[in-house]
């Protein structure tokens, strides 16, 4: 059940308030009566109601004098506190991640086999965006036709967002799509395409009726397959990451040839 505690208040704050709504203008030895909040506590509790902006005062009155804002005025001022208070500590945190990222370096990679790997629909797109995310220098991307598990319509804004992030970041990125997959994605992909990243340095996408598999080549060391699932035609199963500089190049040997054949893509 909601409390206005919820809203930053505490218990003597919101049982004064509360007091106050039903008593109309009232002394603080009333209200403390009326409330149970102690007298010793009870000055103290209407200064930070009222730095709150949730009463007013009569201060021409002798004793002075307090009367409750109107609810939906106060509940307003309430949340507008805390939508600031939220603000300014998603600033803090923005900042510390800021400090961090130049701080926090990870070492040269090591150049040795290595493989994860995810299993379902959900955690298959999050390790791929979590490897777009990495890529220092290039990134092939092949796609063949969309997943019925996956909405490809946002997932294809999304994965925009990050490709436009690595472009900006130097990052060369090469597409190559599937027909059936560009006649799935949303129409904001295509604006978005024709708009901002068509002109980028680095950003190229075609398409070919001989796109078969799903797959990423990540700064020519590492590899993320998509693997179907053996049971049921068209869905996904989850996805392989190979971290290996020679097989990396052998399947970019193979993705050559179709790219180098693939069609320009027109929107």
């Amino acid at each position: 059940m909601a409390n206005l505690r919820d809203l930053g208040l505490s218990e003597y704050e919101a049982r004064a308030y509360r007091t106050l709504l039903q008593m109309g203008p009232t002394t603080a030895k009333e209200l403390s009566r009326a409330s149970d909040v102690p007298m010793g506590r009870v000055y103290d509790v209407l200064n930070s109601i009222e730095q709150y902006n949730l009463v007013r005062t009569q201060t021409a009155s002798r004793p002075k004098k307090y009367v409750a804002v109107e609810p939906s005025t106060a509940l307003d001022r309430l949340l507008e506190d805390k939508k600031q208070e939220l603000d300014e500590k998603a600033a803090q945190y923005e900042s510390i991640v800021e400090d961090l990222s130049s701080e926090l370096v990870a070492n040269e990679p090591v150049e040795e086999q290595f493989w994860t790997a995810a299993i379902g629909p959900e955690d298959t797109f999050d390790l791929l965006l979590e490897r777009l995310t990495a890529a220092d220098d290039s990134i092939v991307m092949v796609a063949a036709d969309p997943s019925p598990q996956i909405d490809v319509r946002t997932v294809g804004d999304e994965v925009l967002d990050y490709l436009e992030v690595a472009l900006d970041r130097g990052v060369t990125v090469d597409v190559l799509m599937s027909r059936t997959l560009v006649d799935s994605l949303s129409p904001s992909v295509g604006r978005r395409y024709r708009q901002t990243l068509q002109s980028k340095d680095g950003f190229d996408v075609r398409t070919s009726e001989n796109v078969s598999g799903s797959f990423n080549v990540i700064d020519g060391s590492e590899v993320c397959i998509q693997v179907p699932n053996p049971l049921s035609t068209g869905e996904i199963f989850g996805m392989i990451d190979l971290k290996d500089t020679e097989f990396a190049t052998e399947v970019y040997d193979e993705f050559h040839p179709q790219w180098s054949d693939a069609t320009p893509l027109e929107l």
